[in-house]
């Protein structure tokens, strides 16, 4: 656990990719306290003339943008940890696209332990079962 989804705008870039992994994982680790071990990362492009803030596509307006989901197991993290992991992500990511709108998300999905999990054991059970 986690599982994080990682959408950002643009042209596919594997260096930019692999940084902005690396840095979420980071910071998922050393706030969150999570496994690296266990993290599951997907990263999705998304051309820019298809990524609209405000009703206006990026290509139109130019800079850039990401959305982050990222599920947790919920009642593991205090709220200022969520608040602190979601400014030092933007802050982070910013320094990596200088020209990223304010616009970008993250999405803290807080998953009931009993309804979520991976290699068919739930987190509840894992709970359960140290």
């Amino acid at each position: 656990m986690p599982h994080i989804v990682l959408q950002l705008s643009g042209e596919r870039d594997s260096d930019l990719m692999r940084k902005a992994v690396k840095t979420i994982n980071n910071f998922t680790a050393e706030v969150f306290g999570k496994d690296r071990a266990v993290m599951a990362t997907a990263v999705q492009f998304i051309p820019s003339d298809q990524w609209f803030i405000g009703g206006v596509a990026l290509d139109e307006i130019g800079g850039s943008a990401f959305h982050l989901d990222i599920s947790i197991t919920d009642e593991t993290n205090t709220k200022a940890e969520k608040s602190r992991y979601v400014q030092e992500v933007f802050k982070a990511l910013s320094a990596l696209r200088p020209d990223l709108h304010q616009e970008s998300y993250v999405h803290l999905i807080d998953a009931r332990a009993a309804a979520y999990g991976y290699g068919g054991r739930t987190q509840e059970w894992r709970h359960q079962h140290p």
